[in-house]
């Protein structure tokens, strides 16, 4: 009998700008999904990195689950909910 190996929580990430309304809102809202929801996100400034800047400047706040954008400047928490329990469905199929 093989042992399960410890689920792993999908990934949540913003990237945000320091001074950007928007974004101060998204952290909010995401930190208070977190404590709904029980995941842990990282917040990446953008600010200075060019390949970033790049990437998201026009459309921060920018939330990613596992690497797929899921949200752009506003953070809509009941596809939120959906998007992020996909994923974690997603994660317990692939750890089988």
């Amino acid at each position: 009998m093989s042992r399960s190996e410890p689920k792993q929580s999908p990934r949540v990430v913003l990237y945000a700008a320091q001074g950007c309304h928007l974004c101060e809102r998204a952290n909010a809202q995401l930190a208070a999904l977190r404590d709904e929801l029980g995941f842990e996100f990282d917040h990446v400034a953008i600010d200075g990195d060019r390949e970033l800047e790049a990437r998201y400047r026009e459309l921060i706040p920018v939330v990613e689950i596992d690497g797929e954008r899921v949200c752009t400047y506003y953070v809509q928490p009941e596809p939120f909910r959906r998007k992020l329990a996909a994923a974690q469905a997603a994660g317990e199929t692939a750890g089988l």
